[in-house]
């Protein structure tokens, strides 16, 4: 019997022989291995064999975007919403240095992605040939490995590696490149069934005295506070999270990336810290005499002056990459783990330690919780809503409440992107979907067509701005072509607002090309969204008028195809409150 076993678990892990393929064909066959369902991916000269390729296959959409950046944030979209690893592909040159920001994007906030490249066949490289860029060594900096296949018989490995890399630990991009030459080539190819990556050990698990430590240190704490970020939505640990925090009666804000990790409904939830996040949360974070931070990287937008970052709390840092550990804050506890792992534990040795697990009625620190109910009551997000003029906080809060607050969110950068964090309640993870780390502007409508490709049955809606959107607006095309009912509502001031607002605070007002409009007829619209919209197939209409607002809004929400929603507010508005870059929390702007 052990003998049976032993040959059957050998069969089951043993390398597969495939018949004789091209590199091309070889590709399209490992990513089919891999699950995928979708590419979005753009021809050229050094990919061609590539897309032939995919023309065979129909286990794989091949979606055409219109610009190589909207391809990889739709992956991006993709990968967020489904926790799968995305994928998008690229041709030699251009191509591939119109991915480079989008991989930037991936790397900074951990989103698994795996860009291919087409290359300039082996014996160009190097010479200077026509659409050749070393797009290998530019993005070394930004990638979690990458690869440039010299070898077609290395190919089915590379493959299996790459999406192996990008999906486990903090996930991350991987690149791809490939010769055109190795795309042609024939082989018979070998489909390895297992990974051996030495010194790759990327599932870490904390050991329980650590873990131990963190329950006495609750025990003791008067003001205990949680910090969690986008490593709790990448870990899958979201319930974990939910029964720490009601077991520990502890409560609970969320990074940007963080958003959705906990329910912003529970009666423990802060919503989010940092620069432009509530009053109370930033509060409360930096005057808890314990913070248990987890899945997060202490980033500026969060910290402001790090130094004093919760100067007197004791910290607690739980993350499953090294790299991350003392290196902006240094703190008391670093716990190298899984955080699923680490949480999960933690609630098994809190049961065993007789802490009782409570939806409400929390009364574990009376002091601490009268404390910050104070600071909500004083400083809740609010805003000056008017009669006709449509505020843009106002379109959001709306929008949550004909969604019910159960659509994914997407946005591209700038004022609207914290409004929607602010005035969009969230209670699910991977339902906010934004460019946090980066910060890269034109994310919001691709990554919204990925998101929906992922998630073909739920609503999804960009909440973008005018200059953020115009720079990718060409996927309209994409949209409509290929059926993906992604909405779009554009919160329209003609102006920079994000850029205005620093203007309007640091600079007199001094305004250093910010303006979007028609200097030449500003009582014109510019550019005219309808027109455009019109152009692509896609349904547009602008709103003026704040009455008119729910039955445009609702037009949009029940459309079965992607729909632009052009809505015109006031540039003077602001985002509040804010911290002024490396400041404190108590340099808080609030009016």
């Amino acid at each position: 019997m052990k003998t049976k076993k032993s040959a059957a678990s050998k069969s089951a892990t043993a390398p597969e022989r495939g018949k004789v393929m091209n590199g091309a064909e070889i590709l399209v066959e490992c990513l089919e291995r891999e699950g995928v369902d979708v590419i979005f991916a753009y021809p050229g000269g050094c990919s061609m064999p590539i897309h032939q390729a995919l023309t065979k296959t129909k286990k794989i959409r091949t979606i055409l975007p219109r610009h190589e950046q909207g391809g990889i944030f739709a992956a991006e979209g993709y990968a967020r919403v489904t926790g799968r690893v995305g994928v998008c592909m690229a041709t030699s040159g251009p191509g591939a240095t119109n991915l480079v920001t989008g991989i930037a994007d991936a790397f900074m906030d951990s989103i698994p992605l795996v860009a291919i490249t087409g290359q300039v066949p082996q014996e160009m490289i190097g010479r200077g040939a026509f659409q050749e860029t070393d797009v290998f060594g530019m993005t070394l900096p930004m990638v979690k490995h990458s690869y440039l296949v010299w070898d077609i018989n290395e190919l089915p490995r590379i493959v299996k590696e790459a999406f192996y890399i990008a999906g486990s630990g903090r996930p991350g991009p991987v690149l791809i490149d490939i010769p055109k030459n190795i795309q042609n080539q024939t082989t018979q190819p070998i489909f390895p069934k297992t990974i051996n990556l030495r010194g790759y050990k990327p599932e870490r698990k904390a050991d329980d005295v650590a873990l131990n430590e963190i329950i006495g240190m609750l025990k003791t704490a008067k003001a205990p506070m949680i910090y969690c970020g986008g490593g709790v939505i990448s870990g899958s640990a979201s319930k974990e999270l939910l029964e720490f925090a009601e077991r520990t009666q502890v409560p609970v804000a969320t990074t940007l990336m963080g958003i959705g990790c906990f329910p912003e409904s529970h009666p423990l939830s802060l919503k989010w810290l940092g620069m432009h996040g509530t009053v109370y949360a930033n509060n409360a974070v930096n005057e808890a005499d314990l913070l248990l931070a987890i899945g997060v990287r202490f980033d500026d937008r969060v910290t402001g002056k790090v130094e004093k970052f919760c100067e007197h709390g004791t910290i607690v840092h739980i993350d499953i990459d090294n790299s991350e550990i003392n290196k902006n804050k240094s703190v008391r506890l670093p716990i190298l783990s899984d955080i699923k792992y680490a949480l999960s534990r933690l609630n098994k040795l809190l049961d065993q330690a007789g802490y009782k697990r409570t939806a409400k009625n929390f009364n574990r620190h009376p002091a601490w919780y009268k404390q910050i109910n104070e600071w909500k009551a004083k400083h809740p997000l609010s805003f000056k809503d008017t009669d006709d003029v449509i505020q843009p906080q106002h379109v959001i809060r709306l929008l949550c409440e004909m969604t019910k607050g159960e659509a994914i969110i997407t946005t591209g950068v700038g004022q609207h992107q914290m409004w929607a964090g602010q005035f969009y309640n969230f209670d699910k993870p991977r339902t906010f979907i934004t460019s946090a780390g980066l910060g890269s502007m034109g994310f919001g409508y691709p990554s919204a067509m990925g998101a929906k490709v992922g998630a073909p049955h739920k609503q999804v809606v960009d909440i973008d701005g005018d200059g953020s959107f115009l720079m990718n607006v060409q996927e309209l095309a994409t949209a409509h072509i290929e059926g993906i009912a992604a909405k779009a509502i554009i919160l329209n001031n003609q102006h920079l607002g994000m850029v205005v607002q620093w203007e309007d605070r640091f600079h007199g007002g001094n305004r250093g090309h910010t303006f979007l409009g028609d200097p030449k007829d500003l009582e014109r619209v510019y550019p005219n969204y309808v027109d455009i919209a019109k152009g692509f197939g896609v349904p547009c209409e602008r709103v003026l008028h704040k009455k008119d607002l729910p039955a445009a809004m609702k037009r949009m929400l029940d459309s079965k195809e992607a729909y632009l929603l052009d809505v015109m507010v006031p540039f003077t508005e602001h985002v509040l409150p804010m911290i002024p870059a490396g400041k404190t929390y108590k340099d808080i702007i609030t009016e």
